[in-house]
């Protein structure tokens, strides 16, 4: 039975939670209403396996019988997030110099949310680069998938390569 699309709404909101091991998270839209339910197959969609609690969202929704759903992302914005340095290895480094670093491309290696860490390779390169947890969130993302593809911010930290900032491979190719 085809389900009747006719009441799709554009809606802005913040994501509630989302956890990626049960597969969904709740937005809360910015107009009120019940919680809009966030499949991670709809994130998929847009790019992501992840978004960050509080992260702004615009979704194109639709009632159903058990509840209103998103059926597309149309955008994410990360949460804000101040000028605080992330890791004591961006501490001395000019957080405008970060932000102009180019991207790069890249596949997540590992990464364990319950660690908060884990490491990527770039390619055409074998040297690992760490990624934190606390960099992913402040990029608007809350967990990373072994082959995922990303787009990344690098320097060369004290102990080797780190991300100081990793986009979704979808948004990085639009922006």
């Amino acid at each position: 039975m085809a389900e009747d699309l006719s009441n799709m709404h554009q809606v802005r909101g913040l994501v509630k939670w989302f956890d990626p091991t049960k597969g969904y998270g709740f937005v809360v839209s910015d107009t009120g209403g019940p919680d809009i339910l966030l499949h991670v197959n709809v994130l998929r969609n847009f790019g992501q396996s992840s978004v960050a609690d509080g992260a702004q969202i615009e979704i194109l929704t639709h009632s159903t019988d058990r509840g209103v759903q998103a059926l597309e992302v149309v955008s994410i914005v990360a949460p804000e997030r101040d000028d605080t340095p992330v890791l004591a290895d961006f501490a001395e480094l000019d957080l405008d110099s970060l932000r102009s670093e180019p991207l790069e491309a890249a596949r997540v290696k590992w990464f364990d949310k319950g660690k908060g860490f884990g490491f990527a390779n770039v390619f055409g390169s074998n040297e690992d680069v760490f990624l934190h947890v606390e960099v992913l969130r402040q990029s608007g993302l809350a967990d990373l998938q072994p082959g995922e593809a990303l787009a990344m911010r690098v320097i060369s930290g004290e102990r080797g390569r780190i991300a100081v900032e990793v986009l979704a491979w979808e948004s990085a190719v639009q922006a």
